[in-house]
């Protein structure tokens, strides 16, 4: 009597539908979520000899900040004077590339050591402080996607990013960042940023300036040359270190 009873009850588990048939509707959810994101990804995908060479484009960031800057009437005016790189003095990029991506020569898109470390800093403090990109992560979530986290957008970055290392050179991706990496309130690109805090062009840009500009980047808005926050400084201190 036991056996059968356990044998009956052994049969009613493998048989509960309910349990299948979210299992079936869980899997056509996901495949319809990645065939439409498939091929939202081959509608977005650039042509990526626009960016290889010629003019740099107006970034999605800067076409956001035209758009929302109606809306604001505190707002500045749009400041973006693209230059080629062979016009920005090599300190510029120095010290850009110890501020935001220290190995950007020697990877191909994502910096598995910083984003180790990053992972371990956060972990120690028991909450998200810093991210893990790379200034090629960064260009692409510049040009073509928003500052949003969900985790579409970062897949989305790791898709463009592959394809972008494959097709624009360290030189070119370095041009395209620094003609639209915002200096602060509605400032984008180095060119815009000299001109903005100290009348001059990219080109005449000081050491101690450039470093100046390289360490507003993890919030331009509120810390910059113009506001020269504690936090502000102590990253000028910091960048400093290695010139």
């Amino acid at each position: 009597m036991f056996f059968k009873q356990l044998k009956k009850k052994a049969k009613s588990f493998f048989k509960i539908p309910s349990v299948i048939t979210t299992l079936k509707v869980s899997w056509k959810i996901l495949l319809l979520i990645f065939v439409m994101d498939t091929g939202y990804l081959i509608g977005i995908w650039p042509n990526w000899k626009i960016y290889a060479e010629g003019p740099i484009q107006q970034s999605n960031f800067i076409r956001n900040y035209i758009s929302e800057h109606y809306r604001h009437n505190d707002w500045p005016q749009l400041h973006w004077r693209p230059v080629s790189i062979n016009v920005i003095p090599e300190h510029m990029v120095r010290a850009l590339i110890v501020a935001e991506d220290a190995r950007f020569y020697s990877h191909s898109g994502f910096d598995t050591d910083a984003l180790q470390e990053v992972m371990e800093y956060n972990l120690s403090k028991n909450r998200f402080i810093y991210g893990g990109s790379t200034i090629s992560q960064q260009t692409i979530k510049n040009i073509f996607l928003s500052p949003s986290r969900n985790p579409f957008r970062k897949w989305h970055e790791f898709v463009l990013t592959i394809g972008m290392e494959r097709n624009l050179s360290k030189q070119r991706i370095l041009e395209q960042y620094l003609n639209i990496v915002e200096f602060g309130r509605g400032i984008y690109g180095v060119n815009a940023a000299a001109q903005y805090y100290w009348g001059i062009p990219a080109s005449q840009l000081s050491e101690k300036q450039a470093i100046e500009l390289a360490a507003t980047l993890p919030a331009p808005v509120n810390h910059n040359p113009g506001t020269r926050t504690k936090f502000f400084l102590k990253r000028v201190k910091k960048i400093e270190q290695y010139f």
